[in-house]
């Protein structure tokens, strides 16, 4: 909790504590390739923080439903 506070004061967004980064910006997803890289860039981060070895072991991971298992989240992919 100090380090919510702690974030939490040091941004004149907040009164009290903060959780969340609050510096997300949108990103245009102008082509197929873009889209595709940014699937790749979500599913490679448990497999880059060390959770799992591969990104469809990762259990909240639609990189999943990309392979054929089935996820927590029903995903159309078309």
């Amino acid at each position: 909790m100090n380090s919510f506070k702690k974030a939490g004061v040091a941004n004149s967004n907040n009164s009290k504590n903060q959780f969340w980064q609050q510096h997300n910006q949108s990103i245009e997803l102008w082509t197929e390739a873009v889209f595709q890289q940014k699937v790749d860039y979500t599913h490679n981060k448990p497999v880059e923080a060390g959770f799992v070895e591969n990104d469809f072991e990762y259990l909240y991971s639609s990189a999943r439903d990309y392979c054929g298992i089935k996820g927590l989240v029903k995903v159309i992919i078309d």
